[in-house]
């Protein structure tokens, strides 16, 4: 599950940072009003292709940072395990 996502110089968002509550949580708002770039930005978290239209003009470089919170025994963390990347607790330490 999705938990938190911090966006800086990412197309029109100079800096982001959202906290996302345990249950559903729905994106809403006008036409253009970034819903749309959020995704973009959830996709750079993971891995996606960046593009120059991505970066925010006159800003610095463009970073996206994720956490999720998974479940014990999730596929995931065996995939994790198999690329030598810890999962973090909940203090953000390893273990």
């Amino acid at each position: 599950m999705l938990t938190h996502l911090t966006v800086r110089d990412v197309v029109l968002i100079d800096r982001l940072v959202l906290d996302f509550p345990a249950g559903l949580c729905v994106l809403t708002g006008e036409t253009g009003a970034g819903k749309s770039i959020l995704l973009d930005a959830l996709g750079l978290a993971l891995g996606g292709r960046a593009e120059a239209r991505l970066v925010r003009a006159g800003g610095g470089p463009a970073t996206v940072t994720a956490a999720f919170q998974i479940a014990a025994g999730a596929p995931v963390l065996a995939e994790l395990e198999e690329h030598g990347i810890p999962p973090l607790d909940d203090s953000g330490d390893g273990g």
